[in-house]
């Protein structure tokens, strides 16, 4: 019994760590297959885009690895955004444990920030379209779409600084916390735009409909969030409002 609970409790440690590295492993592939194959290469059959795939040289394979880093990053930050809002609005409590769903918009954010920075450090190694660790770092100093690249710098940071405080807010305390947390839509607007005007792939339908169905995903729950806090508030003022008349009239008897 004590052995079957051993290897029980051993398998669910593994298995989150496990589904998790499956997912980004599949979302990695699946953006490196999409932005292949999504690009037209005259009248070419999908056996011969294939062939291409598997073809490419090493400056060729580090720029399609860079993009399909940078979108991988993306929708792992847009997956933890879905996941932060789905939280406090209660949409998977029924389902999932609290403890899991924190755990999951942790890692998720950290996974984001993993290849978004793998995005970066491979443009400052890429030949196609190289990148000096100043243009990088400092916004609006890059000859590339210099608007819409350093909006990402700037996106960037401002996931950092989200990130790091999600381990300070005990020190903070939870207002300073909600506050600088809503910063955290500010740098995934910032990073669609990035998207959307910086990168080479956003012509591709596919990459297209990616950026517009997750920013009209994230629309809908940012709408959805502001109701259910306005109808809390609402509930909070109401049931303060019955207290104090009950006091009140507690008071008014004696």
């Amino acid at each position: 019994m004590n052995s079957h609970q051993a290897h029980s409790d051993t398998f669910g440690l593994l298995i989150k760590p496990i589904s998790t590295i499956l997912l980004v492993g599949v979302i990695f592939i699946g953006m490196l297959i999409t932005i292949t194959l999504g690009q037209s290469i005259g009248g070419a059959s999908l056996a011969q885009r294939i062939q291409s795939l598997f073809a490419m040289n090493s400056v060729q394979l580090w720029w399609y690895v860079t993009r399909a880093s940078g979108l991988t990053g993306y929708f792992l930050l847009w997956l933890s955004m879905v996941w932060g809002f789905a939280i406090p609005t209660g949409m998977i409590r029924p389902i999932l444990e609290n403890i899991f769903t924190y755990d999951f918009h942790e890692h998720l954010s950290l996974l984001g920030i993993g290849f978004v920075i793998l995005h970066v450090v491979v443009l400052l190694f890429d030949k196609y379209l190289p990148f000096s660790i100043i243009q990088l770092l400092v916004p609006f100093t890059d000859t590339y779409r210099p608007l819409w690249v350093g909006l990402g710098i700037i996106s960037f940071y401002l996931l950092l600084l989200v990130t790091f405080t999600f381990y300070l807010r005990q020190k903070i305390g939870s207002k300073a916390f909600r506050s600088i947390h809503v910063l955290s839509l500010v740098s995934y607007l910032g990073t669609t735009l990035h998207g959307l005007f910086a990168g080479t792939d956003s012509a591709l339908p596919t990459t297209m409909w990616l950026y517009i169905s997750t920013f009209l995903v994230v629309i809908f729950l940012t709408v959805y969030w502001l109701i259910m806090r306005i109808f809390r508030k609402d509930e909070e003022h109401v049931t303060v409002t019955q207290i104090s008349n009950r006091k009140s009239m507690s008071t008014t008897r004696r």
